[in-house]
């Protein structure tokens, strides 16, 4: 049955790409993009069979598309679908058992909205709905129910007030960033304020997350407030964004006091920092301090940790710091850095260069590089290097 959907969505899709004349209340965009991986590990991957960590080089391919589609039903409803189809081929699904099986787990929420397509050898297809929800606008009413982002996050990089679907800085493929199947009702109290009620879809309710947020202006700066429960937690939280002269200024919190007796506190806060020069530099400087996180890990756990609201980063204390310029009107610089000042003093570091071919039609070269304090001395366990060409229409 989840097959037949999922073709029949990207037959019509195509359809009303193609015949975007019939009707001016359908609208089609999206992407398709080839990336391909070079991923080197310095005594960083686990060989099961000799019972240690070696030493390799993986390579692996990336066929990833999007097809965005908007269905304005009359002046209230909106129906929103978007279907994600990524093809994996190479030496790391070769490597992975069950490729295909594990990408569906973590990709799905409540509903199952995907299919794997193919899973065996060295290759994987996996497609899902990861938007599809019907959304009511009536004056300062808005009510939306379905698969969504709800975005309640302020800062760039980590976002403590981001409960119902927190994402990850490495990720860098996935712009969209994850959703939640959810019922989301906003209520517009002003200019710059409004009254938020989000309920994830659950059977358990110990996997229930429940909050409500209250945004609202004070002093030029924008204010929220939320307080909810999270997988037997209840989060109290809030942030801000504003200026600090012409720089951006932005923060946010959030508290979780657990219900059970065998989970501890856990208390998350980030800062942020960012300006644009004149000479067209931008850059930013972030901080995170994460109760949950560690003091002697490796590096390599930025790869592997369990991501929550909860737990954003693997290490107690992160600094982050960015920056990016147009070399030309066709070329993008940029760099990243987060540092850990804990046992390992793990560093990670992400250069870009991003080039416009011609118009809806970039690629991008961007590394991730990882290191941290071993046995003896610095070291680099993992590198990874990516090229990729997208289409955008």
């Amino acid at each position: 049955m989840k097959s037949i959907i999922t073709a029949a969505l990207l037959v019509i899709c195509f359809a009303l790409k193609a015949q975007d004349n019939i009707t001016k209340n359908y609208y089609v965009s999206g992407y398709l993009k080839q990336m391909q991986t070079l991923l080197f590990f310095n005594e960083a991957y686990p060989d099961f069979q000799q019972g240690k960590l070696v030493d390799t080089f993986l390579q692996d391919n990336l066929i990833h598309s999007r097809l965005n589609f908007d269905w304005q039903m009359n002046d209230a409803l909106h129906l929103r679908a978007d279907l994600r189809t990524r093809i994996f081929y190479g030496d790391l699904v070769r490597a992975t058992p069950d490729y295909g099986g594990l990408i569906d787990d973590v990709n799905n929420d409540y509903l199952d909205l995907s299919v794997v397509l193919l899973n065996e050898n060295a290759w994987a297809i996996h497609s899902m709905l990861d938007r599809l929800y019907l959304e009511y606008i009536n004056n300062n009413l808005e009510v939306r129910l379905g698969r969504q982002r709800i975005n309640w996050g302020i800062n760039t990089v980590w976002n403590p007030n981001d409960i119902f679907n927190a994402f990850a800085f490495t990720d860098f493929d996935y712009e969209e960033r994850p959703g939640s199947d959810a019922l989301r009702v906003k209520y517009y109290t002003g200019f710059a304020s409004s009254i938020e009620l989000a309920v994830r879809a659950f059977d358990d309710f110990d996997e229930a997350t429940i909050a409500a947020l209250w945004k609202f202006n004070k002093w030029t700066y924008d204010f929220q407030l939320l307080a909810g429960y999270t997988y037997q937690d209840i989060a109290l939280g809030g942030g801000w964004a504003g200026n600090l002269g012409d720089a951006g200024f932005k923060g946010e919190f959030t508290y979780f006091l657990p219900l059970e007796d065998d989970k501890e506190n856990a208390f998350t806060a980030s800062l942020g920092v960012d300006y644009s020069f004149s000479n067209s530099i931008y850059a930013g400087l972030g901080y995170l301090y994460n109760s949950q996180g560690a003091i002697n890990a490796s590096v390599t756990n930025l790869f592997n940790f369990e991501l929550s609201a909860r737990n954003l980063y693997p290490y107690r204390h992160a600094l982050f710091a960015q920056m990016s310029y147009p070399i030309t009107p066709l070329l993008n610089s940029g760099a990243a850095f987060i540092y850990s000042p804990v046992d390992a003093h793990a560093l990670f570091f992400n250069p870009s260069f991003t080039y416009s071919i011609k118009e809806n039609w970039d690629i991008d070269l961007i590394g991730q590089l990882t290191f941290d304090k071993g046995k003896d001395e610095y070291r680099s366990p993992i590198q990874a290097a990516f090229m990729r060409l997208k289409w955008s229409f």
